[in-house]
C-alpha cells in the first residue's frame, strides 16, 4: 500500500490509446470517483496500459473432486442461528442439523440457538445463545450491570454505511466493544459445537484443513459486510488468508433457492391452491385457520428429526417447471428481506439469476420495534430507555415474552394477547413514575392495549395489526415492486423462506397480493432452508451460474485527451502530451450478466522503467451513467498492490521493450476476486477488493 500521504491520483491507471486489444473492440471509458490533489507527485505509481480488453471472458474451469471431507454451513441470522453439516463422500447428501441446546422458549420450537452473546465484564466470553440468555436473566440486577449482553447486533453490518475492521457494538448496558470481537465469538462457539459433533460422526481423523465452511450474508448486503463476515472468520479460526477458499460466502435467498430445487410435493405447503372466497376458505371457515394447523403441525413433526436426506436429482416440484421458467425467493429473515429472481437451467439443473439481489431491513424485528415504540408512547421514551439500562435482564425477559406470543397471532384471532409484564418493569415504573402502570394506560388513551389484573397487557387485533402492519407492508410492496419488472414477468412460483415466512399474517398478505399470478409455495419446516441450502451450496458451489453484478466496477485511467470530447478541467500535461484524468475504465456494469468463472483481464505497463510498486484503484458506482470517477455517486472502494521485483533493464535507443503488468478480477462468484500479474517475474498478487478500509 502507499503511504498516506501520497495523492489519490499516484494509483491512477495511464491507458495508451494507441494500441487497442487485439482480442476485441476496447471498452467504452465511461465512469468513476474523485481525485484529491495536484499531479506533483503522479511519477511514484503510475502505470500505463498496454491492452485494455473487452468484457467478461469465460474460463473453463473443469469439475474437479471436493477436496474437502465434510462442509460446515452456519446460518448467521438476526434473530436465530444455527449450522448444519454433510460428509462430501456420502452417496446422497445426509444433512445433519445441530444437536438442539438446552434451553428454549416457551410457544416457540426451533432448532437453533438465539443470535445472543453473553461476555464478561472483563469482556471475556462467557456464552451464546441460550445459555447466554438464561445466565444473563439469572444474574443479580446490580450484577447484571457490569456484564456486556448483545442480541440482533447482525443489523448493524447492514446498516453501517462506514464499516471497518473498528467499528463497534453497544451492548444492553450501554458499554461497546469492537463487532470484529463480537462476531468471532460467536463463529467460534460455532466451529467449535460443529466439529465435535462432526467427529462423534466419524470414525476418522478429521484434519483441520478438510473442512469447508460456509457462512451465509443477506445479498443485498454490501461488499464491506461480506469482507467482514470473513475477516471475522478468519479471526474465529475458521480459515485463514493463506486458504480463503476453505471457507464461501453463501447468499441467504441462493442458497433456499439451492436447497428449494430438491422439494417433493409433500414438503411445502402451496398456499394458492387454498380457493378463497368473501375472505372465507370454500367451506366457510376462516382463510388460514385448519390449514395453518395442520403445516405448524407439520412442523413440530420435522422438528423432531435432526438428519435430512436430500436425494440427488431434483424434486418433484421442480419437474412442473420447464427450462426457462423463472421463480423468486423471498428470504424473509430476523433483519432483513431478500429477494432474488431464478430462472432454470434444464437438464443440468443449475441457475441463472435474472435480476440483482434486492429487499431491505424489513425483517421481523421490525415488528419488536414497533412493540418497543407502542411501550414508549404509553409510559414515555424516556422510561423505557431507562429501564433497558437500569433492569436489562428484565428488558430482556420481556421481549422474550413478547418473541413467543408473536409467534401466536394469526389472522382472524379475536381475543386479545396477552403480554406478560416482568414484575420489576411494574415495580420499577412505580418507583420511578410515582403510579401504576394501569393509570399510565388510561392516562395514554391507547384504546386498543388494555389492563389485565394478572399482570398483563392485554393486546387486541388491532393493536397486534398496528404492529404488523408496516413491516408486513413493505415486503409486499418490494415483492410487487419486483414482479412489475420486464425481466421478472411470468414467474410462475414465490418462495417464501426465512423465519418471518412462518408467521401466518405474512402468509395471508403475500397470498392475498399475489397468489393469483403465481403460486405462492412455503417449504415445511422453513426456518431451516437457507441452512439447509447453505450445506448443499457448499457441497457444490457451481449450481448458481450465472449472477447478475450489484455494482459497476472498473478502475480510473489516463487517456489520450481530445480536445471538444474531454472538458478543459481534466486535462493533464505529462512529460509534453496531454492526457484526459479520471476516466473510468470499466470492468463490468451494474446489472450485467457475469457467469461463473467469467473473468476481465487488463494489461498495464509501469510509467517509469524504475518503478517498484504498482497500486491500482478500483472504483465503484450505483449506476452505469457515469463517466468520470469525479461523476456523483462513484466511489473508490478497493485497491490492489503489486510490489515489483527489480525492473527490466532500460531499453535501447528506438527499442520497444515493455514492462507487462495484467490484472484479473472475476466476478460471478459471491464475493470478487482479484489478482495481478508481473509477467516479466511471473511474481502475482492474489487479493480481494478490500472494501473495508475505503
Amino acid at each position: 500500500m502507499l503511504p498516506s500521504s501520497l495523492p489519490d491520483r499516484d494509483a491512477r491507471i495511464m491507458a495508451d490509446a494507441e494500441r487497442p486489444d487485439p482480442g476485441g473492440p476496447p471498452l467504452s471509458r465511461d465512469s468513476l470517483s474523485a481525485p484529491s490533489s495536484s499531479a506533483t507527485r503522479r511519477n511514484d505509481c503510475s502505470v500505463a496500459p498496454l491492452t485494455p480488453s473487452a468484457s467478461p471472458r469465460a474460463e473453463v474451469r473443469p469439475r474437479m473432486a471436493c477436496p474437502f471431507s465434510v462442509v460446515v454451513a452456519i446460518d448467521f441470522g438476526t434473530t436465530s442461528s444455527g449450522y448444519a453439516f454433510s460428509f462430501t463422500e456420502d452417496s446422497e447428501a445426509i444433512i445433519h442439523v445441530m444437536k438442539r441446546r438446552e434451553g428454549g422458549d416457551p410457544g416457540v420450537a426451533d432448532q437453533k440457538s438465539p443470535t445472543c452473546l453473553l461476555l464478561t465484564p472483563d469482556l471475556r466470553f462467557h456464552s451464546f445463545g441460550f445459555a447466554a440468555r438464561d445466565f444473563y436473566h439469572d444474574l443479580d440486577p446490580d450484577e447484571a450491570r457490569h456484564w456486556l449482553y448483545l442480541d440482533k447486533f447482525k443489523m448493524k453490518l447492514h446498516s453501517a454505511c462506514d464499516l471497518t475492521m473498528e467499528t463497534e457494538l453497544e451492548a444492553v448496558n450501554g458499554r461497546r466493544v469492537t463487532a470484529v470481537e463480537v462476531f468471532a465469538h460467536a463463529l467460534r462457539f460455532f466451529r467449535e459445537h460443529a466439529l465435535k459433533e462432526v467427529k462423534e460422526q466419524t470414525s476418522s481423523v478429521l484434519e483441520r484443513d478438510q473442512v469447508r465452511w460456509v457462512i451465509t450474508v443477506p445479498a443485498v448486503w454490501r461488499q464491506p459486510a461480506k469482507q467482514f463476515m470473513r475477516e471475522a472468520a478468519y479471526v474465529a479460526g475458521l480459515a485463514s488468508a493463506d486458504r480463503p477458499e476453505q471457507l464461501l460466502i453463501a447468499l441467504e435467498p441462493e442458497a433456499a433457492s439451492v436447497y428449494c430445487r430438491k422439494l417433493r410435493l409433500h414438503q411445502v405447503t402451496d398456499l394458492s391452491l387454498r380457493p378463497i372466497a368473501n375472505g372465507t376458505d370454500a367451506d366457510g371457515s376462516l382463510p388460514f385457520d385448519s390449514s395453518f394447523r395442520q403445516a405448524r403441525e407439520q412442523l413440530r413433526r420435522s422438528r423432531h428429526s435432526r438428519t435430512f436426506v436430500v436425494q440427488s436429482g431434483t424434486g418433484e416440484l421442480w419437474s412442473e417447471l420447464l427450462t426457462g421458467d423463472k421463480y423468486v425467493v423471498a428470504d424473509c429473515g430476523g433483519g432483513t428481506v431478500d429477494l432474488t429472481v431464478h430462472q432454470i437451467e434444464q437438464p443440468q439443473g443449475t441457475l441463472k439469476e435474472l435480476y440483482k439481489a434486492s429487499g431491505g431491513p424489513y425483517g421481523a424485528v421490525g415488528v419488536d420495534l414497533a412493540f418497543e415504540s407502542m411501550l414508549s408512547q404509553i409510559f414515555g421514551d424516556d422510561f423505557i430507555r431507562s429501564f433497558k439500562v437500569k433492569r436489562p435482564a428484565a428488558w430482556v425477559d420481556l421481549t422474550i415474552a413478547f418473541e413467543a406470543r408473536k409467534r401466536t397471532v394469526a389472522p382472524g384471532r379475536a381475543n386479545a394477547l396477552n403480554i406478560s409484564l416482568p414484575f420489576s418493569f411494574i415495580d420499577y415504573y412505580k418507583r420511578h413514575r410515582g403510579q401504576s402502570v394501569e393509570a399510565a394506560l388510561r392516562r395514554s388513551n391507547m384504546n386498543i392495549v388494555k389492563w389485565s389484573s394478572q399482570g398483563m397487557l392485554r393486546l387486541t387485533q388491532e393493536a397486534m395489526n398496528e404492529l404488523f402492519q408496516p413491516t408486513v407492508a413493505n415486503i409486499v410492496r418490494h415483492i410487487e415492486e419486483l414482479m412489475s419488472k420486464p425481466e421478472v414477468r411470468g414467474v410462475r412460483f414465490l418462495f417464501l423462506v426465512g423465519g418471518f415466512a412462518e408467521s401466518p399474517v405474512l402468509q395471508k398478505a403475500v397470498d392475498k397480493a399475489l397468489g393469483r399470478t403465481c403460486r405462492v409455495v412455503i417449504p415445511h419446516n422453513v426456518g431451516l432452508t437457507i441452512l439447509k441450502g447453505a450445506v448443499l451450496f457448499g457441497l457444490d458451489p457451481t449450481v448458481v451460474r450465472v449472477r447478475r453484478c450489484p455494482l459497476t466496477y472498473g478502475v480510473g485511467v489516463l487517456n489520450r485527451f481530445v480536445k471538444g470530447r474531454h472538458p478543459q478541467d481534466k486535462l493533464l500535461i505529462k512529460d509534453d502530451r496531454q492526457w484526459c484524468t479520471d476516466i473510468l475504465d470499466r470492468f463490468v456494469s451494474v446489472d450485467q450478466s457475469v457467469a461463473l468463472g467469467e473473468v476481465v483481464r487488463r494489461s498495464y505497463t509501469p510509467a517509469r522503467p524504475c518503478q517498484r510498486k504498482i497500486i491500482i484503484n478500483i472504483y465503484c458506482s450505483a449506476t452505469d451513467d457515469v463517466t468520470y470517477i469525479s461523476d456523483p455517486g462513484v466511489r473508490k472502494c478497493g485497491t490492489v498492490t503489486l510490489e515489483l521485483p527489480e525492473p527490466l533493464a532500460a531499453p535501447a535507443a528506438g527499442g520497444s521493450a515493455r514492462r507487462e503488468i495484467r490484472a484479473t478480477m472475476q466476478f460471478g462468484d459471491t464475493e470478487i476476486k482479484v489478482t495481478a500479474v508481473d509477467v516479466m517475474s511471473k511474481r502475482s498478487v492474489r487479493a480481494s477488493i478490500d472494501f473495508l478500509s475505503n
